[in-house]
């Protein structure tokens, strides 16, 4: 038992300090009002691990608050990540079908932070260049793209990981809703 909590305190340390790498070498475009952010594809992973809901408020936290954000931005853009991780982890848990998982979990990430950002963007650094709307449309376009085109495929990869050594994992109970996930996923396919 002891070491299930030590191997996921040690995952979410893992996927917070990868949020932090993953935005910091794209600074110029992680925290402006166009923003690819490639950490984002780490939303998608609560679908398979609930340990990454805290991580990526941590690490999302972390990563604006080194790039130099506004003290709104730095906590309220991670309370957004840490809405949309929930969110994906409680899709995750009631959506049966992983293929329909991926997309409707993704879509938290995407519709929330294409929303609500430019609003907490406009109160904390004032008028922007572009409007509401306009920065909607680029952070709806821009995290798609890494929701969708890493997020699912690094997602895939983890659950591939999963599947050969889960039950390895699940033996030691290191990743029992991992592993139970992932052969629930054998039996619908």
């Amino acid at each position: 038992m002891k070491k299930q909590h030590i191997v996921r305190l040690c995952r979410a340390g893992i996927f917070a300090a990868l949020y932090v790498v993953l935005t910091l070498p794209f600074v110029t475009v992680t925290i402006s009002e166009i923003q690819f952010r490639p950490s984002e594809a780490l939303t998608m992973l609560p679908l398979l691990f609930p340990e990454a809901i805290p991580a990526l408020f941590i690490g999302c936290m972390l990563a604006n608050w080194v790039a130099g954000g506004a003290i709104l931005d730095i906590f309220l853009g991670a309370v957004v990540t840490l809405v949309a991780a929930v969110c994906t982890w409680l899709v995750g848990k009631f959506v049966r079908n992983f293929k329909l998982s991926l997309f409707v979990g993704g879509l938290f990430p995407v519709l929330l932070n294409a929303l609500i950002l430019p609003g907490i963007w406009l109160v904390a650094y004032g008028q922007q260049e572009f409007g509401y709307w306009l920065n909607v449309a680029f952070l709806l376009a821009s995290q798609s793209l890494v929701v969708y085109a890493l997020g699912v495929p690094l997602t895939l990869a983890a659950k591939a990981y999963l599947k050969h050594t889960g039950k390895a994992l699940a033996a030691e109970g290191a990743s029992s809703t991992s592993s139970q996930r992932t052969e629930e996923d054998e039996k619908e396919e």
